[in-house]
């Protein structure tokens, strides 16, 4: 009795140490808003993410690559908060709808939340991600806000 009795408290246990945690290890998906393309998050422990987005416009590509920090939002269950910082590098052949190529390299941040479903391998999240351009195209632009769907691999 006693051995069913500690059985079901470990198991309690390990049961709320995993709700607590980032249910998934990886997600890849799409994000859809200003720019859309691909995005993919991994995590690298169980409050730290990194994310790698590629953005199409323009007849170009934007590559960018985030550190994130993502918590729990303890009132709802499934929903994090997160925020992040990184940098993007950028190559367009029509840039502002000119015939010079154009290329920009700057600085991100995000802020978002991000709902992980209980019983399917998906997530979904909107976020905000400002970005200054260092070169080229000078000036704080943001890719507005954005949503994004992950299939999730543990």
């Amino acid at each position: 009795m006693k051995f069913k009795t500690l059985l079901f408290a470990a198991l309690l246990l390990l049961s709320a140490s995993t709700v607590s945690a980032q249910n998934y290890r990886t997600g890849v998906g799409a994000r859809v808003g200003f720019f859309n393309g691909i995005t993919v998050k991994h995590f690298v422990s169980p409050g730290n993410a990194l994310e790698g987005i590629v953005n199409f416009r323009w007849g170009g590509a934007i590559i960018t690559g985030m550190y994130e920090w993502q918590q729990p939002i303890h009132s709802a269950p499934g929903l994090d908060y997160y925020l992040g910082v990184g940098a993007h590098i950028g190559f367009f052949d029509k840039y502002k709808w000119d015939e010079d190529q154009s290329t920009v390299f700057g600085a991100d941040l995000v802020a978002g939340l991000e709902y992980t479903f209980p019983t399917a391998p998906f997530s979904i999240a909107l976020d905000y991600k400002p970005a200054f351009n260092f070169i080229g195209d000078n000036h704080i632009w943001a890719d507005g806000v954005a949503l994004s769907l992950r299939f999730n691999i543990n």
